[in-house]
């Protein structure tokens, strides 16, 4: 959809004293060590059996199984409609992105004056409903996310606002989108694909897909939603045109992350993610049936600053000074340093570490606490004693830390802000937000500091744009701080239009150099990539840049 992925509530952080760094995985790393690499147990398809249930643990339910609003850009939207809903180019391991011939047939460029993507979507492609998959579905979601109404509340509009019209072929099922600027990155649009009815009123779009999925088109379709016990269950399609889902079912089940071990020994779910946990890392190497997978994905957990004007942040020089109070190497050897040697803070806003075009860039803010407090004297917030808190005009340097909870890896990586922040004279309040909550505080941008992890998508430049956004009232994107950049905005423009991949690196990676200085957000450290996963489960586990294969999926023979 050319938006982020919140993923809140990413791991427990359990156990982490005295664990013996025996119990380290050592994944790639650097630029372009993640590229191609895919840990999921791959087996041919004749080795796979058919049927079988996938016990799938998540963190919470979705607030929203419409992925393209506000509140639905999260990990576990996510987890689920992408088995029910069109993607019409996968991420693939090496980063890039490659057609789905499930929905499309073909789908290319067919002019460049002004640019023209013709689509072809495969004949055989229906909605749940029976009603086929045509040119009004596309229209439809180019409308809802173009801007032109404010009323639909979305996640992201890049490329949609590029677009100067959506129209049919030779008939309904080519499709003829021309855009009113060159837009690179097009592979990134209308994935995933809602049927028109979904985004033909602001009202349906952003309140009509809570708890409940009313149209579906993919391998699996919608069984049964149950809040009050927590789960969601997918079937295999009756209706589906493609090669048929190995699995049965899949089942979602909401479970806090301590409970994951004896879930599994109990045979209760069939894989866990393992994250920043050491505790959950040792469970599984001792369950007997369970192997651990790996591998360098796009997620990265963030400080996103609050700057908007009036905020006490609102100085881009005092959010240089505090974030040299920040101590990212050592956060990351805390959170993951006994999962992986040597752990690295991630460099770059734009590509996710480990991927091709990565490159670190956080030179530009370093870690300096004599800085930060040369600084911070020089802007006139003054320490009258050893220790003390800052003060200017008579009011504290004190900052809001907004906190989801339950959230063990947000609660710790706070602490640690909270105890290094001190020492510079910064005092952090730590404000817990039930998670349910918590999309409606980065709406409002209710906060001075938060944590969450972005997830980056396969077409990472434009992803990316929303989080930069020009914030328009309440419609921020998900410019969740509302620290806007016209430079960087300009750069976008200028990246957006730039056909050759390593011109639009270049031009991201001056982007990012210019995050860094308006200190929008801080990187901390990459996702370990990690999951415990039953041995006998092949075509799943660790995809790394890749997506989830949840046609393959499934228990050996």
């Amino acid at each position: 959809m050319n938006a982020r992925l919140i993923v809140v509530a990413v791991a427990a952080l359990l156990a982490l004293a005295g664990c013996s760094g025996s119990h380290r995985l050592p994944p790639p790393s650097g630029a372009g060590a993640g590229a191609g690499v895919s840990d999921i147990g791959v087996k041919p398809r004749d080795e796979v059996r058919d049927g079988g249930d996938l016990r799938w643990p998540l963190d919470r339910m979705p607030d929203n199984f419409n992925y393209l609003q506000f509140s639905g850009a999260t990990e576990q939207t996510a987890s689920v409609v992408r088995a029910v809903l069109p993607t019409l180019f996968s991420g693939t391991a090496s980063g890039g992105t490659r057609i789905n011939p499930d929905y499309l047939t073909s789908a290319s460029v067919t002019s460049t004056t002004p640019q023209t993507v013709t689509y072809w979507i495969n004949p055989k492609a229906v909605w749940s409903n029976g009603t086929p998959i045509t040119w009004h579905d596309f229209d439809a979601q180019w409308r809802a996310l173009n801007g032109s109404d404010p009323a639909y509340q979305a996640a992201g509009q890049t490329g949609y606002r590029d677009i100067a019209s959506v129209q049919p072929g030779t008939d309904n099922k080519q499709v003829i989108v021309t855009f009113s600027r060159t837009y690179a990155e097009w592979k990134g649009l209308f994935s995933p694909l809602y049927p028109a009815a979904a985004n033909s009123d602001p009202a349906l779009f952003n309140s009509g897909w809570i708890n409940r999925m009313p149209y579906t088109a993919g391998p699996f379709q919608l069984d049964s939603i149950n809040p009050a016990t927590k789960t969601i269950t997918l079937k295999r399609s009756d209706n589906w045109w493609g090669a048929p889902a190995k699995l049965n079912r899949i089942i979602f089940r909401v479970l806090d992350r301590g409970a994951l071990p004896d879930a599994l020994a109990a045979n209760q779910i069939d894989f866990y993610k393992i994250g920043s946990s050491v505790d959950l890392l040792k469970r599984a190497q001792s369950l007997p049936g369970i192997t651990i997978r790996q591998s360098p994905d796009r997620e990265y957990n963030q400080i996103t600053f609050n700057g908007s004007p009036g905020s006490v942040m609102a100085d881009q020089a005092l959010r240089q000074a505090i974030a040299k109070g920040i101590d990212r190497v050592a956060i990351a050897t805390q959170l993951v340093g006994q999962i992986v040697p040597n752990p690295q803070a991630d460099g770059n806003h734009i590509y996710a570490f480990g991927s091709r075009r990565y490159r670190d860039n956080s030179d530009v803010l370093p870690f300096n606490t004599v800085a930060a407090g040369q600084e911070l004297d020089a802007l006139g917030w003054v320490q009258n004693a050893p220790n003390a808190i800052r003060i200017k005009n008579g009011r504290p340097l004190r900052l809001q830390l907004v906190e989801g909870t339950p959230d063990p890896v947000s609660e710790q990586i706070n602490e640690l802000v909270r105890t290094q922040l001190r020492q510079i004279g910064v005092d952090v309040y730590i404000r817990q937000v039930p998670l349910t909550q918590l999309s409606n505080q980065y709406r409002a941008g209710d906060f001075d500091l938060t944590t969450f992890a972005w997830q980056n998508g396969s077409t990472p430049f434009s992803s990316s744009r929303g989080l930069y956004a020009k914030p328009d009232g309440r419609n921020v994107q998900q410019n969740y701080g509302r620290i806007y950049s016209p430079e960087i905005d300009a750069l976008y423009s200028q990246g957006l239009a730039e056909l050759d991949d390593g011109k639009r690196a270049s031009i991201a990676n001056r982007i990012d150099r210019l995050i860094w200085a308006e200190v929008h957000h801080l990187p901390l450290y990459p996702s370990t990539g990690t999951y415990a996963v039953r041995s006998n489960l092949a075509n799943f586990g660790a995809p790394g840049f890749a997506d989830v294969d949840y046609i393959n999926a499934g228990y050996l023979k």
